[in-house]
C-alpha cells in the first residue's frame, strides 16, 4: 500500500481515471489485460509515490505517458500542471479525455520527445520507458536550472545509473519502492554531460 493518503475527492477523480482506463483498454493497449486486476497497487499507488516529492506549484513534464502513469496520477493527486509528451496518437487522445474527465491541468503534446517543445519544468518524470543514459538525454534539455528528476526504476537501476554515469555527471538519491520489492525511485538533480 503507498504511504500517501489522498482526499476523498481526489480518491473518486482516480476512481473516475480508473473506471476510463478500463473502457479505453480493450480497445488501445494501454496496460497489459494481465494488470487490470492490479491497476491500484501496480499503477497508480506507483506512481502516487512521487508525491511526496512534487511542491506545489511546480510546472511537471512526464516522458512517454502511455496510460497516463505517473503523468496524469500526478495532476489529479497534487493539483499541478503537467505537461504529457505521448507519440502514439490514440494515446494521446485517451490522455486527453483522461485529464478533461478527472478535471486535472494537464496539457499533452502527441510527438516525439525529441521533437516536442514544452515549457521548460522544474521536475521530469517517467515510469517504465527507457535506459537512465536515454532518459537523461531527452530530459536534460526539459528541465529549469534547478530542476530534478523523479524517475521509477526495476532491479537494473544501479546498472543503469552506472552506465549513466559515463556520459553524465548528476547528483541523485535513490529510495526504496513502496510497490516493488526490488524497484527503486531515483531522485537526480545538477544533470550535466561529462
Amino acid at each position: 500500500m503507498t504511504s500517501v493518503t489522498v482526499s476523498r475527492e481526489t480518491k473518486e477523480k482516480l476512481d473516475r481515471f480508473a473506471s476510463l482506463l478500463e473502457q479505453w483498454n480493450s480497445k488501445i493497449n494501454l496496460v497489459s489485460p494481465r494488470d487490470m486486476s492490479m491497476l491500484w497497487s501496480r499503477h497508480i499507488e506507483d506512481s502516487l509515490q512521487l508525491v511526496p516529492y512534487i511542491s506545489p506549484h511546480s510546472q511537471i513534464t512526464d516522458l512517454g505517458s502511455g496510460g497516463g502513469f505517473p503523468g496524469i496520477i500526478i495532476a489529479i493527486a497534487t493539483g499541478n500542471p503537467v505537461t504529457l509528451i505521448e507519440s502514439d496518437q490514440r494515446k494521446a487522445a485517451f490522455l486527453r479525455e483522461a485529464g478533461r474527465l478527472c478535471n486535472a491541468r494537464t496539457t499533452i503534446i502527441a510527438q516525439r520527445i525529441e521533437e516536442a517543445k514544452p515549457p521548460l519544468a522544474d521536475i521530469v518524470t517517467a515510469r517504465a520507458l527507457a535506459p537512465l543514459k536515454i532518459l537523461l538525454h531527452w530530459s536534460a534539455p526539459l528541465l529549469k536550472e534547478n530542476g530534478f528528476c523523479l524517475f521509477l526504476k526495476g532491479q537494473k537501476a544501479g546498472h543503469e545509473l552506472t552506465e549513466a554515469q559515463q556520459d553524465w555527471q548528476m547528483n541523485y538519491e535513490s529510495f526504496p519502492s513502496v510497490t516493488a520489492p526490488d524497484g527503486v525511485l531515483l531522485k537526480i538533480s545538477e544533470i550535466r554531460r561529462v
